[in-house]
C-alpha cells in the first residue's frame, strides 16, 4: 500500500483535529502537530487555514464526483450511487473515513461561510441530475434529502440510527430508488 502524500497526511491530520477537539481546536499549529510536520512544512502547502479548508474541501468534493461518476445509465442509478457515495451499507462511527467529507464541510462552516458557495454550486448540479435520473423527480429529492439529512444526523449525533436501524433504513432508501425507478 502507497504510503500517503504529504498533502494527505495534513489532510487526513486536519480531520482528525476536528473529529477529536472541534472546529475551535482547528489551527494550522495544531494540524502541524498531528500530521508531525513542521508549521513551514504545512505552510509551504498551505500559507492559511482557508486555504488548507479550500483544499480539503476540493479533495473530499472530487472524490464525492468521483463515486458519482461511477453511476450506470439506467433510471435510478445516479441516486442509488449518491445514496452509496453517502451512507456507507455498514453502520461506522463519525471517525470513519467516509466522514471526512463532513469535517472538511464543517470546517469551511466555521472559517468562512463564503466558502460554501462551490459547494452549493456542487449540490444544485447534484440535485439537477437527480431530478433527470429517470425517476419521479419528487421521489429523488425526498430520497437525497433523507440522505442529506441523515448525513447530518451522523456528524452532529442528532439520534444516528444505530447498527440494525441503520441497515434496514439504507436497504429501505435503496428499495424506494427501486419502486420509483420501476414506476
Amino acid at each position: 500500500m502507497p504510503r500517503p502524500s504529504s498533502k494527505d497526511r495534513l489532510f487526513d491530520a486536519a480531520a482528525d483535529v476536528l473529529l477529536s477537539q472541534g472546529g475551535e481546536s482547528l489551527t494550522l499549529e495544531a494540524v502541524a502537530k498531528r500530521a508531525g510536520v513542521s508549521k513551514g512544512g504545512l505552510f509551504y502547502h498551505f500559507p492559511t487555514k482557508q486555504a488548507l479548508v479550500g483544499a480539503m474541501v476540493d479533495r473530499l468534493t472530487k472524490a464525492f464526483e468521483d463515486a458519482l461518476a461511477q453511476a450506470g445509465t439506467h433510471p435510478g442509478d445516479f441516486l442509488r450511487a449518491y445514496v452509496e457515495a453517502t451512507i456507507p451499507e455498514r453502520h461506522t462511527t463519525t471517525t470513519a473515513p467516509a466522514d471526512r467529507v463532513t469535517a472538511a464541510l464543517l470546517a469551511v462552516m466555521l472559517v468562512d461561510p463564503a466558502e460554501l458557495e462551490p459547494l452549493r454550486e456542487r449540490f444544485a448540479a447534484w440535485q439537477a441530475r437527480l431530478a433527470d435520473d429517470g425517476v419521479d423527480p419528487a421521489a429523488a429529492t425526498a430520497v437525497r434529502l433523507a440522505v442529506d439529512g441523515w448525513w447530518a444526523a451522523r456528524l452532529l449525533g442528532l439520534g444516528p440510527p444505530g447498527p440494525d436501524l441503520h441497515e434496514g433504513t439504507r436497504r429501505y432508501l435503496m428499495e424506494a430508488i427501486d419502486r420509483a425507478a420501476r414506476d
